[in-house]
């Protein structure tokens, strides 16, 4: 009878109870709460705020190829991708909550954290293992956890793609300035671009492209608001390279899982 009397008069000097401990707000108004919740309600919390993640991209390369693995390598701050690694990159909203998606998925295997982006609205990561089916266990593992699937991730949209024929020199030399990470491209090739949205599909356009023919991978802008690929070649095999990048865009519209 004594503590609750005590303890209602805490409330009504403003005081916040901590397991038998007064923590009096300062003057400032501001107020600092030490919590010693429940671990059942502590993770039921944790779950519900993770569980508002969205998922806007979820791309998984089988077998990465040369000069995507190269390029990625030039724009990678973590673990170095090889030729022939498997890479799931995913993307979600809001930009912050690939930190907590980062941890769940390098706790879920093995695998390498070769590229973590981010920015407001989005954040992106990318993954990377020899063995395919470790990468793919930590994308499951991921997608358990925020309560999501597959099938409930943005499909992609073409917002441009064209095929421009024998390109200038000034139109070169302008997109090698431009372009510093991959390779340069040469008056007289044919050059493709493609801009997808959301930004990661364009890696999966990428590798599908570089598997199809022989051309030269010049840009992969796999962040932002828009993914962007440009790649560059003889005209057969731009043409033959991107059949193979709209094919694959097609492909993820098309699955439903």
């Amino acid at each position: 009878m004594s503590a609750s009397l005590d303890d209602r008069n805490r409330r009504a000097r403003n005081g916040v109870i901590v397991t038998g401990t007064e923590v009096d707000p300062p003057a400032s108004g501001a107020s600092c709460v030490i919590t010693t919740d429940t671990e059942k309600s502590l993770v039921a919390r944790q779950a519900s705020h993770v569980q508002q993640i969205e998922l806007r991209s979820y791309v998984f390369l089988d077998s990465l190829q040369p000069q995507l693995a190269a390029y990625m390598g030039t724009a990678s701050q973590g673990f170095l991708p090889i030729p022939g690694d498997a890479c799931l990159w995913m993307e979600v909203s809001p930009g912050m909550a690939v930190h907590r998606v980062t941890d769940i998925a390098l706790k879920a295997s093995n695998v390498r954290l070769g590229q973590m982006v981010v920015e407001r609205a989005f954040g992106s990561m990318a993954l990377y293992h020899r063995d395919q089916s470790t990468v793919i266990h930590s994308g499951d593992v991921v997608l358990d956890a925020i309560g999501s699937s597959i099938a409930r991730r943005t499909k992609p949209e073409v917002s441009w793609t064209e095929i421009i024929r024998s390109i200038t020199p000034d139109h070169a030399v302008l997109i090698n300035r431009q372009n510093r990470r991959g390779s340069m491209i040469q008056s007289g090739m044919s050059m493709f671009i493609l801009e997808t949205e959301p930004a990661g599909y364009v890696l999966m356009a990428a590798n599908e492209a570089e598997k199809s023919s022989n051309i030269t991978v010049v840009d992969v802008k796999g962040v932002g608001a828009f993914g962007r690929l440009t790649l560059a070649g003889r005209e057969g095999d731009v043409e033959e390279a991107a059949s193979a990048a709209m094919r694959s865009i097609d492909q993820i519209n098309r699955s439903e899982f």
